[in-house]
């Protein structure tokens, strides 16, 4: 499914190289068997283009990237890259061009993050059921039918509404530093959070939650945990800082805060789903994520005896450093677990139509 550029200037230019590397080798003594093949290299590859596109969606334009539709085959899922707290489809940019050469890839930014509107939140209503809808209707247009949920951070609350309303549609899981079990979600960080959720009037919680907003708590989630603090791109706050800075809001993101409380008291009925469907799972975790620790990662294991877990030496936002490893990661899990399993059901149906 990989394009490969075929231009006739570059095929010229190739067969030029190759002939002088076997006229080098013949000089050298090297058989004429030797000379052309092993010399012209690999393939050159392009790389998959990433479009942003937007819908309205109840009077908010959402914004998505998309990438690789017309590398779907038919019974292939589309991966859904659900993103997490303070980003937005952006902590996919590199990551989507991995997947988009044999797969078709969507990454939605919800509601009051990256390029989609941020209404007042007043006239919004900032709840993980809320964006679950949106994300829900932007694939129903899209036609996406069957997915692969990348579940981080915020993203794991939206995705575990999504595969609870609609379990036949989830071919499989990728759980990256995105929590399901209490275990995960230690006191050293979420004890403010649940005095905010039990006292959303709470001065000193409403004090804390707001220190999250600030430039110094973003760069520190990106480079927390990492082993190069120095390789992580600066880009990313850049583009986060402004955006979690726009006026109104530190008022949505104290909303979606106290909402997240409401996600705890599901950890049962989404710790159901996974025994009782057992999705295909590969689980890719940042090790030294103080937001949600590798004792989030572990409990997964009990649930799905069967899932694939890599703890991996670095922070929350594991793709800014081991982004390649994870893709490798990925695709080779999904070529094994996942679509396999996709076609058969697709060559299944289509049989048992024609019957």
């Amino acid at each position: 499914m990989r394009r490969t550029v075929r231009q006739s200037g570059l095929l010229a230019a190739i067969v030029l190289v190759a002939g002088a590397a076997a006229t080098v080798n013949a000089e050298m003594g090297g058989s004429d068997g030797d000379s052309g093949a092993g010399m012209v290299g690999p393939e050159i590859t392009e790389r998959e283009l990433v479009y942003t596109r937007s819908m309205e969606i109840d009077g908010v334009q959402i914004a998505y990237r998309e990438a690789g539709v017309e590398n779907q085959d038919p019974g292939e899922p589309v991966i859904v890259l659900l993103h997490g707290f303070p980003t937005s489809s952006h902590m996919f940019r590199d990551f989507i061009p991995e997947l988009a050469d044999e797969y078709r890839v969507i990454a939605p930014d919800y509601p009051g993050y990256g390029l989609s509107d941020a209404p007042d939140a007043e006239e919004f209503e900032y709840t993980f059921d809320n964006i679950a809808g949106i994300v829900e209707e932007l694939l129903e247009r899209e036609g996406a039918e069957r997915w692969v949920l990348y579940l981080q951070d915020y993203g794991a609350p939206v995705g575990f509404r999504l595969a609870l309303e609609h379990p036949e549609r989830v071919a499989g899981l990728i759980i990256q530093n995105g929590n399901a079990y209490e275990e995960g979600l230690p006191d050293s960080f979420w004890g403010p959070w649940r005095e905010f959720w039990q006292n959303p009037e709470d001065e000193a919680s409403i004090q804390y939650l707001a220190s999250l907003l600030t430039l110094d708590s973003t760069k520190w989630q990106f480079l927390h945990g990492t082993r190069e603090p120095e390789s992580i791109s600066p880009d990313n706050w850049l583009v986060v800082q402004p955006l979690l800075e726009r006026p109104g809001n530190a008022h949505v993101q104290l909303e979606l805060a106290f909402d997240y409380g409401s996600n705890p008291p599901r950890y049962p009925a989404w710790q159901a789903y996974l025994r009782e469907h057992q999705p295909p799972t590969i689980i890719t975790w940042g090790k030294n994520d103080e937001i949600f620790p590798a004792s989030g990662a572990l409990p997964y294991l009990r649930d799905l005896p069967d899932a694939e877990l890599h703890l991996l030496d670095t922070g929350h936002f594991a793709l800014e450093e081991d982004g390649e490893l994870i893709a490798s990661l990925v695709k080779r899990w999904l070529a094994r677990e996942v679509v396999p399993v996709s076609q058969n059901d697709t060559a299944e149906s289509e049989s048992s139509h024609t019957r």
